[in-house]
C-alpha cells in the first residue's frame, strides 16, 4: 500500500494519519521517540506492509512483472494499489469524496510536520500542493511517478520499465485489487490489522 491507502486503512482504524504516513521515514521503536498515538500508527503502517505482501493475491501479482522488473514488484505493486483505490474511491468511499478526504488528512498532518523528519516534510511539500493521491486515478500518473522513483535512486532504476507491466497487465492488477483492498478494508474496521 502506498501514500492513499495506508491514510485510508488509517482512518477506517482510527489510527494517526501522521504515524501512518510518516512511517517509511522513521526507523527503529518508534516509541522511544514518538508520543503513543503516532508510534502506534507507524506501528500499524508497518504491520499493513508486512500483511499485504504475504497476501496470496500480492505473491500471484509479482508474476505478472518480467524478469527484470520483479524486483521492484512490490514497490510499483503499492503505487498500483493506490491508483485503484484513488480511481474507484466513490464506490469504496461513498460518503466523502476524496478531495475533502485529502484535505481533512492535510489539515490533519501539516500542523504536526515541524520536528518531523526533514525528508518527510519535503514529501508534504509537493503531496498536497500538487494533488498527488487525486492524480493516481490517473494511469499516466503513476508512469510519472515510478519515472521519479527510478531516477532519484539508482538501485530502483527497474521501476520505469515496471510501469509497462502494470498497463500490459492492467486487468489482471484490477482483480487482484478487489479480492484483497475491500478485505484489508473490513480488517481495519475491526481494528484488526
Amino acid at each position: 500500500m502506498n501514500y492513499l491507502a495506508h491514510l485510508h486503512l488509517a482512518t477506517l482504524a482510527d489510527s494517526s494519519l501522521l504515524g501512518n504516513l510518516m512511517a517509511d521515514y522513521v526507523r527503529g521503536n518508534p516509541r522511544n521517540d514518538w508520543p503513543d498515538a503516532v508510534a502506534e500508527g507507524i506501528l500499524l503502517h508497518r504491520r499493513i506492509d508486512a500483511m499485504t505482501d504475504a497476501l496470496p493475491e500480492v505473491r500471484a501479482a509479482k508474476a505478472f512483472f518480467r524478469d527484470e522488473t520483479r524486483r521492484v514488484s512490490p514497490i510499483t505493486l503499492d503505487v498500483i494499489w493506490d491508483h485503484f483505490l484513488s480511481l474507484h474511491w466513490d464506490r469504496l468511499h461513498p460518503d466523502r469524496s476524496l478531495s475533502e478526504f485529502l484535505t481533512l488528512a492535510e489539515d490533519e498532518i501539516t500542523p504536526q510536520l515541524p520536528g518531523t523528519p526533514e525528508r518527510f516534510q519535503q514529501l508534504n511539500r509537493y503531496l498536497w500542493r500538487e494533488r498527488w493521491m487525486e492524480k493516481y486515478a490517473d494511469p499516466a500518473w503513476l508512469e510519472r511517478v515510478l519515472n521519479g522513483m527510478a531516477s532519484s535512486r539508482p538501485r530502483l532504476a527497474a521501476l520505469a520499465p515496471s510501469y509497462y507491466d502494470f498497463t500490459d497487465n492492467y486487468q489482471t492488477f484490477s482483480h487482484f485489487f478487489w479480492q484483497l483492498y475491500p478485505r484489508m478494508m473490513e480488517l481495519a474496521l475491526q481494528k484488526a490489522l
